[in-house]
């Protein structure tokens, strides 16, 4: 039997060596994140989700920071495993939850690639499958599977005999991560006392003001700083978890796709209201967007629809001359002065349609709109036009 050091705990500290080592060292949650320990393993815990909601799995980091070799970090380490799961119960955000398991589940992935391989055998045990062997029972190969996009997942691509499927052994890796993924998923949200979320409140806010700065920035192939308020307000609701009509939903998944953000990027905004269904949102969305049904791409609604609908809120001096939620973030953001953190970056002016609802354009002819649209800018249109474009807004 392949024994487990500390270090390891740290690197897979899902597994039962490592719970049974924080049950050892810990009288309870409550004293022990009381303690000066407790309070760092949080503020780790607190860094984890922070990571996880800044991920990116199309572009993951290539390497990770060093595991330390001191034992009082390490067991910080090892502790903060089982707080960064508290954190998010707590939060009763699902999307969060999402993230955190897609986030932890692909550290232990890169860690796994460097791995010895008789460890690596012991960790594929405790999730069920084998480290070397490369055939898998097709129930369990869908669950692991369904989340993977590549069309070479998809299971009418691989070799399926008498039940079991066949994998490549480079691909063993990849399926151990989206198993363990699975498992963390399926263990979420805990059952948290109440009393233990209060204590842990001040933390699961910042937690929330790191997921609206995270929203503003990701959502950030447009420039966050120039939304207009009202769909800064609808934004802070969901992140908050409030309700919201009908309209609201619609008027922010329209906005969002008119200044071209990637329809699961908007699926996200969602996930964190108590309601949140992956299927239907992303079928509501992809309606929206001209992608589904129709293919009819709708626009965001008019002022005067947001304020009859009791949307328009918090207005402030350039309200008063725009009749549109796009032409707002359009002025707004020949406004700002503050240069662009990242190169090429989408959707410049927003794409507003001369009616409310316009056939989806194809890629290519979305490009050159956009470079028309940026030129347009950089020479500087004048206020005429401006209040041509509202007319037709």
């Amino acid at each position: 039997m392949v024994a487990l050091d500390l270090r390891d705990l740290a690197k897979y500290p899902f597994l039962k060596e490592a719970q049974s080592f924080i049950a050892a060292n810990t009288a309870s949650l409550d004293q022990y994140f009381e303690s000066s320990a407790g309070r760092l393993a949080v503020k780790e815990a607190y860094d984890t989700v922070s990571a996880s909601i800044r991920f990116n799995p199309r572009q993951p980091p290539e390497d990770l920071s060093e595991v330390p070799s001191e034992a009082e970090a390490v067991r910080i380490i090892i502790s903060a495993y089982p707080a960064s799961r508290l954190l998010v119960s707590c939060s009763g955000d699902k999307m969060l939850i999402d993230r955190l398991c897609r986030y932890q589940s692909w550290r232990v992935y890169r860690y796994l690639q460097d791995e010895d391989p008789k460890k690596k055998e012991v960790i594929a045990a405790s999730l069920g499958l084998s480290g070397s062997s490369t055939k898998i029972p097709v129930i369990q190969y869908i669950e692991i599977a369904s989340r993977l996009t590549d069309d070479r997942w998809r299971l009418v691509n691989r070799v399926v005999e008498k039940g079991i499927v066949r994998i490549h052994s480079d691909e063993i890796d990849e399926i151990l991560r989206e198993r363990l993924r699975v498992i963390m998923s399926q263990n979420l949200p805990l059952k948290v006392p109440p009393s233990l979320c209060i204590s842990l409140q001040p933390v699961i806010d910042r937690i929330k003001t790191t997921i609206q700065e995270r929203m503003l920035e990701e959502f950030g192939s447009v420039e966050e700083s120039a939304f207009p308020p009202c769909i800064q307000a609808i934004i802070a609701a969901l992140v908050q978890r409030t309700h919201l009509t009908h309209m609201g939903r619609f008027a922010v998944t329209a906005f969002m796709h008119n200044i071209g953000m990637e329809n699961t990027r908007i699926v996200e905004l969602y996930g964190h209201v108590p309601d949140f269904d992956l299927s239907k949102t992303m079928y509501q969305v992809d309606h929206i967007s001209g992608q589904g049904g129709s293919g009819t791409e709708y626009t965001s609604p008019q002022c005067s629809t947001m304020k009859t609908h009791a949307l328009c809120v918090h207005p402030d001096a350039l309200c008063k001359n725009i009749t549109h939620p796009l032409t707002y973030y359009k002025q707004k953001k020949r406004m700002v002065t503050v240069p662009k953190k990242k190169a090429g970056i989408v959707g410049s002016g927003g794409n507003i349609p001369d009616k409310e609802s316009a056939p989806a354009d194809n890629s290519d002819k979305q490009e050159k709109r956009n470079k028309v649209r940026g030129t347009a800018m950089e020479e500087g249109r004048k206020n005429n036009e401006d209040h041509k474009e509202d007319n037709q807004a």
